[in-house]
């Protein structure tokens, strides 16, 4: 008689499934609010949509995931980072339209799914919506045999936020004589790590547990795990005081191709390098590997997580209020008159 064959049989294990959702579901809870209406369990999510202070609410939504520095997080074994990468990134994503989080979701698949993992990735994730004050407001988690290699995983992430259509920010009134502001980031963030993996690994034959002496004796894969900062934080209390023309997240791209996207018709931006303090790491790769210029700007934040495009007469107040919180901001370069481009002087 043929022995009954089961799901775990075929690599699914619902038992570890459940506990998985045992283990996150306190997480998720944690970042629960007043308009959360449903509970951990549900097939879809519930979130009251009033907005009585807001004349014309406008949502803003994001999909995004962390790319290859899933591969330092395998590497290192260290996963309760990496779901705020996630978290962040997409907020950051929003947060340059002026509109602050409501609620998030997130996807992980793996091919053999490990309770522990799942929910360090998790915990990773509620951190961040705490931070930035909105829910986790449910996920899916995908257990596939033979689809990713063992001890893998997948992420990505939904986030939905609001704005009231009177405070969008759209760059759309930028104009030559416009001030750049600089807000630092704190490493690579979550771009760019084809490239770091390959210059670190491959060409300068690192491995994650080697220390590196130019970055003060921080693991190589210490400093490339580093977490995407959020700028919630620091901009909120400027996105209803109207001196904000155009915000620009250095994501994929760099500098280079992240500010046109904000630039109306006739103006590009200058930039003028030496204003901030790129960080060491971006350094070390550069010599690594002899990477231009231009691909370093093309690839990386290079230091500046976020530009700020504001009047010379608003920039003393930006700065004031962002220095207030104990944040330091730079001013990096201009708008002048162009194609819609960036320029590195």
């Amino acid at each position: 008689m043929t022995k009954p064959v089961s799901y775990s049989d075929a690599g699914v294990s619902i038992d570890t499934a459940n506990e998985a959702v045992k283990k996150i579901g306190a997480f998720a809870k944690s970042t629960f609010n007043a308009r959360t209406l449903t509970n951990i369990g549900s097939f879809g999510g519930m979130f009251d949509a009033k907005f009585p202070e807001m004349s014309e609410p406008i949502l803003v939504a994001s999909a995004d995931g962390v790319g290859t520095k899933l591969k330092i997080a395998f590497e290192t074994n260290k996963h309760d980072t990496i779901g705020q990468d996630l978290v962040n990134h997409c907020v950051g994503d929003i947060l340059v339209q002026g509109a602050k989080p409501l609620f998030f979701l997130d996807y992980f698949a793996t091919g053999k799914l490990s309770a522990d993992v799942t929910a360090s990735v998790v915990e990773g994730l509620s951190i961040a919506c705490k931070e930035n004050g909105c829910v986790l407001l449910g996920g899916e988690t995908a257990e596939m045999p033979g689809f990713y290699s063992d001890g893998e995983y997948d992420l990505a992430g939904f986030v939905v936020g609001v704005v009231d259509k009177s405070k969008v920010i759209d760059g759309k009134n930028i104009e030559a004589g416009d001030v750049v502001l600089g807000l630092p980031s704190v490493g690579l963030h979550t771009n760019g790590y084809s490239l770091a993996r390959k210059l670190f690994f491959e060409i300068g034959g690192y491995g994650v547990n080697d220390k590196i002496d130019e970055l003060e004796g921080e693991t190589a894969g210490g400093a490339l795990l580093k977490t995407h900062r959020s700028y919630l934080p620091v901009l909120e209390g400027l996105l209803d005081k109207n001196v904000i023309k155009g915000l620009a997240h250095i994501t994929g791209g760099g500098l280079l191709e992240n500010i046109p996207r904000i630039l109306p018709e006739n103006t590009a931006v200058e930039i003028k390098r030496g204003t901030w303090d790129e960080l060491p790491i971006f350094g070390v790769m550069q010599n690594l590997g002899n990477v231009e210029d231009k691909e370093m700007f093309r690839t990386f934040n290079m230091g500046i997580g976020m530009a700020i495009v504001c009047k010379e007469s608003d920039k003393k107040l930006i700065i004031s209020h962002v220095k207030g919180l104990g944040e330091d901001c730079l001013e990096i370069g201009r708008v002048i008159n162009g194609s819609r481009d960036v320029s590195i002087k």
